[in-house]
């Protein structure tokens, strides 16, 4: 099998290293990256994303470990020289040259024929609806338009591996909805391989194939947005992925009589078949007494005040967003949130009755938490 275009290998990034207190940034990461994929790094601020896409550009120095691109070893190597383009999230401009000849200055050293290099400044500039201003220069156009005419700088470029460091960060909603689209149309159908950097889970979901979360410097899970959301393989990715976010609940299993019961805090129970749930999970979840239950707010059935079932939460607030309604409830000593497809009649101070399906259950070892099971199959 062939290798991966791009390769970290335990690859780690330790700001001032000699001093009395080294911020490990990022820490043996290991990563590969397929010709023809885009991925996004995503995670808080400070978990170690643009760092990462900083040493694979060559503008950060690796501490530990190695890339490799194309099968070469680029961590060594001058940024010129390791065939990236990259579209930084502070526009990096050229403040004497005009938006045209920012993006044209990308293909200066290909030495194509002017004619060829406008009709792609042009291609570009519609891609990213930045025709009307190709002419001006940066000092005299929108934070917004100095991002698209750095994406568009970038993406004009012939190069192994495209490097997007939050491409979108400044644009308003419904321009950024309609440019993803657009990006990834564009980066697909010229079998391009990318990168990007983000903190918003619509756009990572929207524009990656495969994702990979960080936090702490630490790779988290990389997998589809799909996977993440379905089995995410601890609870740091359960509940940063998804929105609303998981609702996470501590538990303690019990067996017996062929059932297994799970208690929550304040005396709620979940009671379920144990053939619910593998007997390998099962064992786990009773070897490991204290878990963590989640659930997505999707997943939470409601039923009105005088038809509810045997676990009560009561309702702080509802909110109808238009298409769907998200209701919060006090239930096992937190806040539980369940989303609904349709204008719910409960109003704040009223009791609902609420259900999980075992098939819709997430469980957490409470001590590392590691995945143990997804809708009673293993992790």
């Amino acid at each position: 099998m062939n290798e991966p275009l791009l390769v970290l290998e335990r690859v780690d990034k330790v700001y001032d290293p000699d001093s009395a207190h080294p911020v490990r940034a990022v820490q043996g990461l290991d990563m590969r990256v397929h010709a023809g994929e885009i991925v996004a790094l995503l995670g808080s601020s400070g978990c170690g994303k643009t760092s990462t896409l900083r040493m694979i550009a060559g503008f950060e120095e690796v501490t530990a470990g190695s890339i490799r691109l194309k099968g070469r070893e680029i961590h060594r190597l001058a940024p010129a020289r390791r065939g990236v383009a990259m579209a930084f999230e502070g526009y990096s401009l050229y403040p004497p040259l005009t938006v045209r000849e920012n993006i044209a200055f990308a293909l200066k050293s290909a030495r194509l024929k002017r004619e060829e290099v406008d009709r792609r400044v042009r291609e570009i500039a519609h891609l990213l609806e930045i025709e009307d201003i190709l002419e001006r220069y940066p000092s005299s156009i929108s934070g917004g338009q100095q991002q698209r005419a750095s994406l568009g700088r970038a993406l004009i470029r012939h190069a192994d591996l495209h490097l997007l460091d939050e491409p979108m960060g400044q644009l308003e909603p419904q321009l950024r909805a309609l440019l993803r689209g657009r990006i990834k149309h564009h980066v697909k159908e010229r079998g391009l391989t990318a990168i990007l950097v983000t903190h918003d889970q619509t756009e990572a979901n929207a524009l990656a194939d495969r994702i990979a979360v960080m936090e702490g410097g630490v790779l988290q899970q990389f997998a589809t947005p799909a996977a993440l959301k379905e089995a995410p393989a601890n609870l740091f990715t359960g509940t940063f992925i998804g929105e609303p976010p998981m609702n996470v609940f501590a538990a303690e299993a019990r067996g017996g009589s062929g059932r297994l019961r799970l208690r929550l805090d304040h005396g709620s129970e979940l009671d379920y078949p144990e053939d619910a749930f593998e007997a390998g999970v099962r064992a786990r979840m009773l070897e490991c007494r204290r878990i963590v239950l989640g659930v997505r707010p999707h997943a939470v059935s409601v039923a009105a005040e005088g038809h509810a079932g045997p676990l009560r939460a009561r309702v702080t607030a509802n909110q109808w967003l238009g298409d769907q309604t998200h209701i919060a409830a006090e239930f096992a000593g937190g806040l539980l949130v369940a989303v609904e497809h349709h204008r719910a009649a409960v109003r704040p101070g009223e009791t609902i009755g609420i259900a999980f399906a075992a098939d819709d259950l997430h469980v957490f070892d409470a001590e590392s938490g590691a995945a143990l099971s997804h809708g009673g199959r293993a992790a």
